[in-house]
């Protein structure tokens, strides 16, 4: 540690002293001292934000610690909790949290790279304290209530995929999927704890995203939970290399520098068509599944991930937002312009000036955003007898509308367009 600090002095001060001894400063010196310095208040900097960005965001073993408490409490199961609290076979490694209240890590279990999600509630924010931690089960693990039959809580669960997914013939086999999970031990019989657990799940945005698009095959699969936490396949590859970046630094990087790391770091054009395919065929999912309609509020690379084979996973699915919960946040809202018709970060609807009320139908559907961002995807790098011919499909297709005269037959055929001509690219090669 002396030898440190007497090497710290020597690189800091000497340019000093012996500029002194000698009468004068020169200003090389002075120059010298001026960077050293300079990267030393930089570096500081840099380490103070991500330590403090860190701090904010990565709040895991609060979660493990609350959902453990319940756990033995009695108060909640599910298909991990022996794992995770009593033999501690889940390993959290790295903190890919994006906000305090989700907590994103990836881990290990069962020799299997896993991503694990746990929601914390506001009560549990760093001003709470330690001492709220307990409070949690009175919010969150509230029902069912002791007494609830088995028909009644069927009957809740119901209601409520009806609320937030609309009323569509295909919810009661939906229902009959969360009973037959909630029973993890299968033993044929639902405890109270079994379904306070798969109540909690439920309320998690993603988790019911998941849920309904599990059959999909560009959704994470599902692998297990304890409480409202809950473990999927490992994270994808994301094709946004400035996640990498603390969240406080991310919006001062500019646009151009954002097209610059893509290109530089990013897949070879080939890989980057296949995963552009991949994005398309999860518009076409999205769009009259089996649970209805899905709206993508927030179109960004962040989103867009891929597995070691180059198959387009969808990153993160806390920005897909059913129709049914879409048209009830507009439905009758006041506004001014169509900035106040705005759901997430870019669902937007026109607003009717003269009522003063928000329209029902989304100004840009889904395929108009995704080809607006597969412009700066798949341009750049583009082989030259096909980037004319794409940069017309894409340009087309950014002009789509969202009015539902339009959505059935002209957006399945700009979508088809798109699909045939990149896949017509790179088949009968080692990126097919």
């Amino acid at each position: 540690m002396r030898r440190l600090r007497r090497l710290a002095h020597l690189v800091l001060f000497c340019p000093f002293s012996k500029g002194l001894q000698q009468g004068r400063l020169p200003g090389l010196r002075v120059k010298y001292v001026f960077l050293v310095w300079l990267c030393v208040f930089a570096g500081g900097w840099l380490a103070y934000v991500h330590y403090a960005s860190y701090v904010e965001l990565c709040r895991g073993h609060v979660c493990q610690v609350v959902i453990c408490d319940q756990y033995h409490k009695g108060i909640i199961s599910g298909s991990i909790c022996q794992d995770l609290c009593t033999l501690h076979k889940v390993e959290w490694r790295t903190c890919l949290s994006s906000l305090p209240g989700q907590q994103v890590y990836s881990g290990l279990w069962q020799g299997k790279e896993v991503t694990i999600k746990c929601g914390i509630e506001e009560s549990l924010n760093s001003k709470a304290g330690w001492d709220m931690a307990p409070r949690r089960e009175l919010v969150l693990f509230d029902k069912p209530t002791r007494g609830t039959s088995i028909k009644e809580f069927r009957e809740m669960l119901l209601s409520y995929l009806k609320a937030n997914l609309g009323d569509l013939p295909s919810l009661p086999a939906l229902v009959g999927q969360v009973l037959l999970m909630a029973d993890f031990n299968k033993d044929s019989r639902l405890s109270l704890a079994e379904a306070k657990s798969v109540w909690a799940l439920l309320q998690r945005h993603e988790f019911l995203l998941l849920l309904s698009l599990q059959e999909k095959e560009h959704a994470s699969r599902l692998l297990g939970y304890c409480g409202d936490l809950y473990v999927t396949e490992g994270a994808p590859h994301r094709s946004w290399h400035g996640a990498a970046l603390p969240p406080l630094l991310r919006p001062l990087l500019p646009p151009a520098l954002h097209r610059a790391l893509q290109q530089w770091l990013g897949p070879a054009w080939p890989w980057r068509a296949k995963i552009a395919i991949g994005l398309l065929e999860f518009v076409e999912e999205l769009f009259h599944g089996s649970y209805g309609t899905f709206y993508m509020c927030e179109t960004t690379l962040a989103n867009v991930g891929y597995t070691a084979k180059y198959d387009f996973k969808m990153a993160d699915l806390q920005q897909v937002a059913p129709e049914a919960a879409v048209r009830r946040f507009l439905q009758g809202r006041h506004c001014e312009h169509s900035a106040d018709c705005t759901y997430g970060r870019d669902c937007r609807a026109p607003c009717d000036k003269l009522m003063r009320q928000c329209k029902g139908d989304l100004i840009q559907p889904n395929l108009a955003k995704v080809c607006e961002l597969l412009r700066d995807y798949l341009l750049p790098g583009a082989p030259a007898g096909l980037r004319e011919e794409l940069g017309t499909q894409l340009r087309t297709c950014t002009t789509l509308s969202g009015l539902a005269s339009q959505v059935e037959a002209h957006h399945s055929l700009v979508l088809s367009h798109l699909k045939t001509l990149l896949w017509k690219e790179i088949s009968n090669t080692k990126y097919s």
